[in-house]
């Protein structure tokens, strides 16, 4: 087949590329340039000229055409845009979940994936083909680096089209494959964060863009004054991390966009913190609504799973009930529902 590969300067992707020259496709790397690599280089080191080394070095071990790309337009237009107006309006975003749809399997394939029989990706996630030409989104054998969350608001053409070549594999394997076969990445380490980031802080972009905004730091369960802070976009529920607040430890549970007010607490031992429903909208099924309302649920990217009962009111709104009660549910951010190995598809929590 003719394969276009997204190449980042990972291992992942490395060894995505190596196994599919290995295997006699006839393979192009493709490194996709995003605008914050320049725009926001102030800011801190952006990794892309040492990103850019590692993959002309795969390309070469593995006599791979490389071509570079400049998809900045389109990531500003589709998820930075999205990640600044969800912050300003006291959300919690996922900035990656959108990048693989709007812009790896969208923007992407719209300028070039055309040309390609297969778009492919170092996703650890699994994709099986159904009698009827479907396909449905499995779960990596490696619970821990699985990656399906990221890809669950991926159309089912979208999938159709994706490849993800080391999904059957654990990340030790990819590892050990990288070093027998001397790749440039074989020891590189994984690259944390969003997407666009790279190395930038969440919180200096975020600052950047919305300036400060000094507000107050109330208990929730005494409505005491605690102190101040630069604006409740810099904060989100469940954290803990920079609240620096004497008598600690505390968390975030709650904001007020308008008063520009962040409620912290002790725990979340007490009913009124912990919750155990939600709504769900946008939702994306990846091959239609599931049959059944007793599944499975993640509401961000880990091994972790709460058994769940979703009552479905329409194409696109979800109502989820946990078995359990969870600290951090959190408007912005995204649930994926699975059926055991199967990622259904996901949508965003809006209350």
């Amino acid at each position: 087949m003719k394969i276009a590969v997204l190449v980042s300067g990972g291992v992942d992707s490395s060894v995505a590329l190596h196994l599919l020259k290995k295997q006699g496709h006839d393979v192009t790397a493709f490194y996709l340039k995003i605008w914050l690599e320049d725009e926001m280089s102030f800011l801190g080191a952006c990794p892309w000229e040492e990103d850019l080394s590692y993959v002309e070095k795969v390309c070469a071990q593995c006599d791979v055409k490389l071509e570079i790309v400049s998809m900045q337009k389109e990531y500003h237009e589709k998820v930075v845009s999205y990640t600044i107006d969800a912050v300003k309006n006291g959300l919690t975003p996922n900035p990656d979940m959108l990048c693989n749809r709007e812009v790896k399997f969208g923007a992407f394939y719209d300028k070039y994936g055309k040309n390609f029989d297969k778009i492919a990706t170092g996703h650890y996630a699994q994709i099986e083909e159904n009698s009827d030409g479907s396909v449905q989104l499995m779960r990596a054998p490696d619970p821990i680096k699985d990656q399906t969350y990221f890809l669950a608001m991926m159309t089912q053409s979208q999938l159709q089209k994706a490849m993800f070549p080391i999904g059957y594999m654990e990340k030790k394997e990819v590892r050990e494959y990288a070093r027998k076969h001397n790749l440039a990445t074989a020891r590189r380490k994984d690259s944390q964060g969003i997407c666009f980031l790279g190395k930038i802080e969440f919180r200096d972009f975020v600052k950047e863009h919305l300036g400060v905004k000094r507000g107050k730091f109330i208990e929730k369960e005494t409505d005491e004054e605690l102190g101040e802070h630069d604006g409740f976009y810099f904060y989100t529920i469940g954290q803990r991390r920079g609240v620096y607040i004497n008598g600690g430890p505390w968390y975030v549970c709650d904001k007020d966009v308008e008063k520009n007010v962040v409620y912290l607490t002790h725990g979340f031992s007490g009913d009124d913190q912990r919750r155990d429903e939600f709504d769900v909208s946008s939702i994306n099924w990846i091959s239609g609504k599931p049959t059944k309302k007793a599944l499975q649920v993640k509401l961000r990217h880990g091994e972790h799973f709460y058994d769940c009962d979703i009552d479905v009111k329409d194409a696109t709104n979800v109502h989820v009930k946990l078995q359990s009660k969870d600290h951090g549910i959190t408007p912005g951010q995204y649930a994926v529902f699975y059926d055991g190995q199967q990622c259904l598809g996901g949508g965003v929590i809006i209350k």
